[in-house]
């Protein structure tokens, strides 16, 4: 239902946009485990039989070459996140899990844009990722490709800039994340 006092009821579309269906913090959870085969599907598994959707996920090596980060975002406020850790650290490859708050973290994704772009839009689509700080990594005679690091919000404010100029195709990473400040221990 809408606000309180409106009539109308508001549609999925109205209420995504307006981010009703997100209620509760986002988790921002580092996850180091043992580089091996089978842990990321173990803790994939882990959140789905909790009813948890995972918004994204990445997973790369760290210096040590025995181990892997996983980075996880999703919303905590469907189900408490408290019990799916707990539960993480019980299986065996998992080493260390931190929920970082969102506040004291860097956070950065990369994406690629491919647009179709000749003539005039091109200037125009080329001052956009100017003033992103975007960098066209491919072109050709009728479409051009960028890349773009940022925040999400940053991500979504240059697609959403890009869209009506052509949007052939778009690939996101998902988040990577640090805390900020002092080494820890």
């Amino acid at each position: 239902m809408g606000e309180p006092g409106t009539p109308e009821l508001l549609s999925l579309e109205e209420l995504e946009a307006s981010g009703g269906l997100r209620t509760g913090r986002k988790h921002i959870l580092s996850i180091l485990v043992e580089n091996k085969p089978g842990v990321l599907t173990r803790i994939a598994g882990l959140f789905a039989r909790r009813g948890f959707n995972i918004d994204t996920l990445t997973v790369g090596p760290t210096d040590d070459e025995r181990y892997s980060r996983i980075t996880l975002t999703l919303d905590g406020a469907l189900h408490p996140i408290d019990q799916v850790t707990k539960q993480l650290h019980k299986l065996v490859n998992v080493l260390k899990i931190r929920d970082l708050e969102p506040a004291e973290t860097v956070a950065r994704e990369l994406a690629l844009f491919k647009l179709a772009v000749d003539g005039a839009s091109r200037a125009e689509v080329l001052q956009i990722c100017e003033i992103f700080r975007g960098k066209v990594v491919d072109v050709s005679r009728r479409s051009i490709t960028v890349e773009i690091t940022g925040t999400t919000d940053k991500i979504e404010a240059f697609d959403r800039m890009l869209r009506p100029f052509g949007l052939v195709e778009m690939m996101r990473t998902g988040e990577i994340a640090i805390s900020r400040g002092r080494a820890e221990t």
